[in-house]
């Protein structure tokens, strides 16, 4: 697939990732995923750490070891619609980068996304509204390094006021999102936001 601008990606990306099957049939006040606090979000301050930008190469794993993910990726594209395709709903640890964009690790914006549950139970990102600023998250890319990146803030937005430039706007550096389903839960249309780990390369391996 050509490689193109994150801006292609319209706000209705993660649609397909928040059914919510799992809160129907188990109950939302049991069962509702962490969301972030106030205190995750994102602040004026920018972290001066950065690591040199790595030449591109597809990812094939992801781990965020503070929350006990260790999945692999798979390439994802754009539906008829505009909105970023998601992984099978099925395959619950697995999730997946946008491969037309940014590969993570290179200078730019590099967006992953997977479900946070399915109608079996908890899914790959079911945890990520946990995730605290400082974190690391680790990606496994084809050409044997590890992108190391820290996390700079987590958020949760309404689908309807889903901020596109501020999380698949260009960047200047390498940066990475990581984004699922979140916010408050009906049980007519599923979740009604989504969770975003903003993120930025210090280091390889």
């Amino acid at each position: 697939m050509p490689r193109v601008g994150n801006t292609a990606i319209a706000a209705v990306t993660v649609t397909a990732l928040c059914s919510g099957a799992w809160l129907l049939h188990h109950g939302a006040d049991e069962h509702a995923p962490p969301q972030p606090s106030a205190a995750q979000a994102r602040s004026a301050v920018v972290d001066p750490r950065s690591a040199p930008a790595l030449p591109p190469s597809p990812p094939d794993r992801i781990r965020i070891p503070s929350i006990g993910v260790d999945a692999p990726l798979t390439g994802l594209g754009l539906t008829p619609y505009g909105s970023l395709d998601v992984p099978p709903a099925a395959k619950k640890n697995l999730a997946g980068w946008y491969e037309a964009g940014t590969t993570p690790g290179e200078t730019g914006t590099a967006v992953v996304a997977g479900h946070v549950d399915n109608a079996d139970g908890p899914a790959v990102f079911y945890s990520l509204g946990a995730l605290r600023k400082g974190a690391v998250i680790e990606v496994e890319r084809r050409d044997g390094t590890v992108a190391l990146f820290s996390v700079d803030a987590v958020e949760v937005y309404q689908a309807s006021a889903f901020p596109d430039e501020k999380v698949y706007g260009a960047a200047d550096r390498p940066e990475l999102r990581v984004i699922t389903c979140g916010g408050p839960y009906s049980r007519t249309t599923g979740y009604q936001g989504n969770v975003v780990v903003f993120a930025h390369l210090t280091g390889t391996r």
